[in-house]
């Protein structure tokens, strides 16, 4: 505050378990209140469907008094606002119970908590995301009222993949976005002209904190949207916005690093290390799926050929399977897991790749084979749900998410994807009327 006098006010933010962002505007002043005590937030937000609707099933809301919670400001994550058309900053908020405990379905600490066991056994995760968007047209109607990708609309169809007359043709946007997470920051690496019309990619360095490089991917997804409302551009991580073009993943870069801060993947040892941590990533991918894939639409991304992974494989140096190995130096060796689709919550998708990582390290079973060439082609490996509902089915027939996310989490998790698979259910669409009419 001493700072930055001018402040006006902050936006209270925090996560829910869809990965929605949701909060609250106040005086800049009670700041001090939301680092010290907390602020009050009702504990059945993490009890909302995608719409923000209340799902009674989480036990969340009026059957318990709907009782509120304190939230309290992350350290590391106050900055300012620089598309606010006043002096604002903004903040981080995680959750804790009226008699102070960490609150156990807020994800946030959910992710701590596994940070926290990696920690006692020596292991510290080193981890990096790169999310992909697309910039899309207000004003332009698509597909039944989708705005058009830019560029889409100009003439013939435009991938232009690694282009870079795309990127300067929205340099100023780019150049935003990067001010925006220098002021907040935020290790933004490389900025990609991707797959389709319209469609970008933007990489974060690694942190060896995954806290923090969960908290990059929200805060980079809100650098995004409002830089480009301020170039008169909408943006939308969402998983597959169109049927013709590819989708928008989070590839995940995970290694793990030892207490001297050494790759326990290096070396002769560090294969049989990753060879563990692949077993265990690859038998518990089925009933992970949900973590990574998190909305209905998230699904129609799981396509042969689309470079979203169809069967849990893995390979080294292969983009059409689940779990990439880089072509690196042995002391960067890492896993990039590419299933989660770009509006996953992060929180969650790394609680899942890091409990696998560290059981991996436990069991250190062999992984089955490689594969090579095209995984869309491989007919032996497991075939991965591309359908939410058997994805919540085999989520709720394992052990792994009441695992990853503890029994007060995933509980939660599953009944807000059940009350989203119902709300589906319950919409004719235009294509059935217009079929079956």
């Amino acid at each position: 505050m001493a700072a930055n006098p001018d402040l006006q006010a902050v936006e209270f933010l925090l996560v829910d378990p869809n990965g929605v962002m949701r909060g609250k505007w106040a005086p800049a002043d009670s700041l001090k209140k939301a680092f010290e005590e907390g602020v009050n937030f009702p504990m059945s937000i993490h009890g909302l469907d995608i719409w923000g609707r209340e799902v009674a099933e989480t036990g969340l809301h009026i059957e318990s008094g709907d009782r509120d919670g304190y939230f309290r400001a992350v350290p590391g994550t106050l900055s300012r606002v620089p598309w606010a058309a006043r002096p604002t900053a903004q903040v981080l908020l995680r959750g804790f119970t009226p008699e102070g405990e960490p609150l156990r379905f807020d994800c946030r600490n959910t992710l701590s908590r596994i940070t926290k066991a990696l920690a006692r056994r020596g292991l510290y995760p080193d981890v990096a995301f790169e999310l992909e968007f697309y910039l899309l047209e207000p004003g332009t109607d698509w597909d039944d009222g989708m705005p058009a990708p830019v560029g889409a609309t100009s003439g013939p169809d435009r991938q232009r993949m690694y282009g870079l007359d795309d990127l300067a043709e929205y340099g100023a946007l780019f150049d935003d976005i990067r001010s925006a997470a220098d002021a907040q920051n935020l290790p933004i690496d490389t900025i990609v002209k991707e797959a389709a019309p319209g469609q970008f990619e933007v990489n974060l360095k690694h942190r060896c904190d995954p806290l923090r490089a969960a908290d990059d991917v929200i805060m980079l997804r809100r650098i995004v949207f409002g830089c480009a409302r301020k170039h008169g551009l909408q943006a939308t991580f969402m998983a597959k916005p169109f049927i013709e073009y590819a989708g928008n993943g989070m590839h995940v870069h995970a290694s793990m690093l030892d207490a001297e801060g050494r790759n326990v993947f290096a070396g002769e040892a560090g294969k049989k290390n990753l060879g563990g941590v692949i077993a265990e990533l690859i038998r518990t991918m089925p009933q992970a799926l949900l973590l990574f894939i998190n909305t209905w639409n998230g699904f129609r991304r799981i396509q042969p050929g689309s470079y979203a992974p169809t069967r849990a494989v893995w390979a080294e140096n292969n983009r059409s399977v689940a779990l990439r190995i880089p072509a690196s130096t042995e002391e960067n060796r890492r896993v990039e897991h590419r299933i989660a689709g770009a509006d996953a919550n992060p929180y969650i998708v790394l609680c899942a790749i890091l409990q696998a990582m560290m059981d991996g390290l436990e069991k250190l079973e062999t992984p089955p084979p490689p594969v090579t060439g095209n995984a869309y082609a491989n007919t032996e490996a497991a075939q991965l749900p591309d359908d939410m509902d058997e994805a919540l089915q085999l989520t709720q027939a394992g052990q792994f998410c009441d695992r990853a996310l503890g029994p007060e989490l995933a509980k939660i998790y599953k009944d807000l994807k059940r009350a989203e698979i119902l709300a589906f259910w319950s919409e004719i669409t235009p294509l059935e009327r217009t079929t079956y009419l």
